[in-house]
């Protein structure tokens, strides 16, 4: 019998009907559960419990006061304007409007009683509050501070302190409130259960006015506290249980044969092994062996032979007859590792009809249908490529084996791509992400609980220390100088822009007109321009000129910051360093200082229209100057920006704590990852049920 059509309206009440502004701002804020708008605290507070008489007023005061209006009328001079004064019977006060509507007009009507609250200011011409808040007086005063959430454009306060009350009070009755940290694990942390999540979260959107909002500033409150424990808790707990579905998985044993690949690629190395590389390239060896997929992070300083160890781990995996892939964030970086690997590789992969494969999204379509081919029969052992490898049309015969460089720069889902390569049920490739950004030990306990840390902690010989200079952009006419001296010496130089066009929120010089003002300065001298905007094979071709050392100055934005290996580079000058990250500035440096010349780093900076520059820019110019340390630099990267940016938030996927400081709260972290495997062994339901609560949808991005 044919299936009757929908009638119309049938059909109009099953398409999915688009999203208001409200809940696309909700989105934006990731409330979507009741317990999601439960854990959306406030960023601040304010008093409206009391009223401040003017006469008992200090300047400066965030403060309420009440009154009559006296007086309202729109002012011309030095602006528009709207100005009403506020008579409280001690004194009077100025309420100033830069924008207005005549809404507010009309409430500030001469006659009517007001509350005002606002930073109050005592000039020559008595109190004043510049863009007040205002309401009608006579209602009864609230018993608890006013809370104050982060929100975006189309989510007034009023609303979203609304939401919050009904969250807070679905969650409970849904019982997404429970208790599920038992006071036996409370007391191992160190925490009584005097405090449960249910009066914390009550107490924290409102809290009682005789706190002072100074515990609540720095988090020192018992509330709080427990705030931190739960989220900390849930973290680990995640990151554990993830690693233990990861365990449950299979991955195919590859063993170094006596003999064989590993041993070879070994004895043709003009170079001996590090005492450093030799102890991770053993410990990777190990994990490989195993059924159990291997799931580790490799760090290493820029510079510190980490392509080596990638390369010996490589020839393990072929040796077992499987495939590797490595895949890196960009096509130069792509090419320098496939340049060395086919060096290092091919001539022992030829005798057994293996290749190197190269996968790009800049290939002709030849190109790709070729290696595509190569892949999907086995022929290519190793793919190195970038994102390109996660496409779908992308075929392994026999996937064992992922490398990701420069982990943090890949989101989450394409990481999770690349391992899903392996289409076996059950199955895993084994994982060896690398980074040259070192992870200090507070991030590591955290964010990397659930992987094995290898660290590369020195330096091959004949790495020459880099000298860093702190100049100001007046004396550019002397780096020009400097360059002129390199170049007369043979040498190459890199000059590094932050911007690509003129912004009009950034009065920056941009790589175009620096390359106009540096060709210029060297009349007939052939200088490069890269940056992310031009055609792949031009990149490719300004590469090649540089690395071939036909071009000496190269002009360039940060599509350099990895991977570009040009042992004759001696120099690099980087513009507006104020306006880089400290561990972007560390691995711009890393371009120089490969070779055996003496190197220096010079960092240009511009104080602007301010003329001085902010604390955190000098922070960070500072150590550069100090240290070549990366472990030392990644610690001081932490301490200035937080865990947030330093992770790359927008890549990682994973929920960043919002509650917890990673260096204040240490040694509570180091507490709560000593019971956290106990919860899991003797509470398992409740640690599903807390991590449910906290992560939500989010735990599958932690198995990346």
């Amino acid at each position: 019998m044919p299936r009757k059509k929908p009638t119309p309206e049938a059909a109009a009440a099953l398409k999915p009907q688009p999203k208001s502004a409200v809940e696309k701002a909700l989105d934006k804020l990731g409330l979507h559960r009741p317990i999601d708008f439960a854990l959306h605290l406030p960023i601040r507070y304010e008093d409206e419990t009391k009223i401040k008489k003017l006469e008992d007023a200090l300047d400066g005061d965030n403060a309420q006061i009440e009154g009559e209006i006296t007086s309202c009328e729109i002012a011309y001079r030095p602006r528009r304007q709207l100005v009403a004064v506020l008579n409280d019977g001690t004194d009077s006060c100025q309420l100033r409007f830069f924008n207005f509507y005549p809404s507010q007009q009309k409430q500030l009507a001469v006659g009517a009683r007001i509350r005002a609250r606002g930073e109050l200011r005592g000039g020559m011409f008595g109190w004043q509050i510049v863009h007040p808040v205002c309401k009608a007086a006579g209602s009864a005063l609230p018993t608890s501070l006013t809370p104050v959430y982060s929100t975006v454009a189309g989510l007034p306060q009023a609303y979203l302190r609304k939401a919050v009350v009904n969250g807070l009070a679905r969650a409970e009755s849904s019982g997404a409130l429970r208790e599920t940290i038992c006071s036996e694990i409370l007391s191992k942390i160190g925490q009584s259960a005097a405090w449960n999540l249910r009066e914390a979260l009550s107490f924290l959107h409102y809290p009682s006015p005789d706190v002072t909002l100074a515990q609540f500033e720095d988090h020192t409150h018992p509330a709080w506290q427990r705030l931190k424990i739960e989220e900390l808790l849930a973290q680990q707990l995640s990151q554990l249980t993830s690693k233990m579905e990861r365990d449950a998985l299979l991955a195919p044993s590859l063993k170094a044969q006596k003999g064989g690949l590993h041993e070879k690629l070994l004895a043709t190395l003009p170079f001996a092994l590090t005492k450093a590389q030799q102890r991770v390239s053993e410990e990777i060896a190990q994990d490989l062996s195993q059924t159990r997929p291997m799931h580790r992070l490799l760090q290493g300083d820029v510079g510190s032979g980490k392509t080596i160890v990638a390369a010996l781990a490589a020839a393990i995996c072929v040796d077992a007859g499987q495939q590797c892939a490595l895949m890196v964030p960009t096509e130069i970086l792509a090419e320098q590792h496939f340049r060395k690997l086919v060096v290092l590789l091919e001539p022992l992969f030829e005798p057994l009809n293996l290749k190197v494969a190269w996968l790009t999204g800049s290939q002709t379509a030849k190109q790709r249908r070729e290696a595509l081919a190569l892949i999907e029969s086995g022929q290519a052992a190793l793919v190195v490529g970038t994102h390109a490898i996660i496409q779908d049309k992308v075929i392994f015969k026999n996937f064992a084996l992922a490398i990701v460089d420069e982990q943090h720069r890949f989101g989450v889902a394409q990481r999770l791509a690349l391992r899903a390569k392996m289409n076996a049920p059950g199955h895993e490739p084994h994982l060896l992400m690398m980074t040259a950004t070192p992870i200090p030990r507070t991030l590591a306990m955290s964010y990397y609980a659930d992987l094995n840390v290898s660290t590369i902690d020195e330096l091959p010989p004949g790495r020459t220390p880099i000298l860093t200079k702190v100049l100001s952009d007046s004396r550019k006419d002397q780096v020009i100088e400097r360059i002129a001296d390199q170049i007369k010496r043979g040498r190459q130089v890199y000059w590094v822009c932050p911007l690509i066009e003129e912004s009009e929120m950034l009065d920056l010089s941009n790589a175009t007109q620096t390359h106009q003002e540096l060709t210029e300065a060297f009349p007939g001298m052939l200088i490069g321009l890269l940056h992310s905007r031009m055609p792949p094979a031009e990149k490719k071709a300004v590469m090649q000129l540089f690395t071939s050392g036909e071009m000496k100055l190269l002009v360039s934005t940060t599509v350099i910051e990895v991977g570009v290996d040009v042992p004759n580079a001696s120099l690099m000058v980087i513009e507006h360093a104020e306006r880089f990250g400290l561990s972007q500035l560390h691995q711009l440096r890393g371009r120089v200082g490969r070779g055996a010349a003496a190197s220096a780093c010079v960092l240009l900076y511009s104080t602007g229209e301010s003329g001085r520059l902010g604390d955190t820019a000098k922070a960070r110019l500072k150590a550069m100057a100090e240290t070549n340390d990366g472990f030392e630099i990644a610690r001081l990267d932490l301490e200035i920006r937080g865990p947030g940016e330093f992770l790359g938030a927008r890549q990682s996927g994973a929920a960043l704590l919002r509650f917890a400081d990673l260096l204040e709260d240490a040694a509570l972290l180091e507490r709560i990852r000593s019971v956290a495997p106990l919860i899991l062994r003797d509470h398992a339901e409740l640690a599903a049920q807390h991590i449910e609560r906290w992560m939500g949808g989010k735990v599958d991005f932690l198995k990346a």
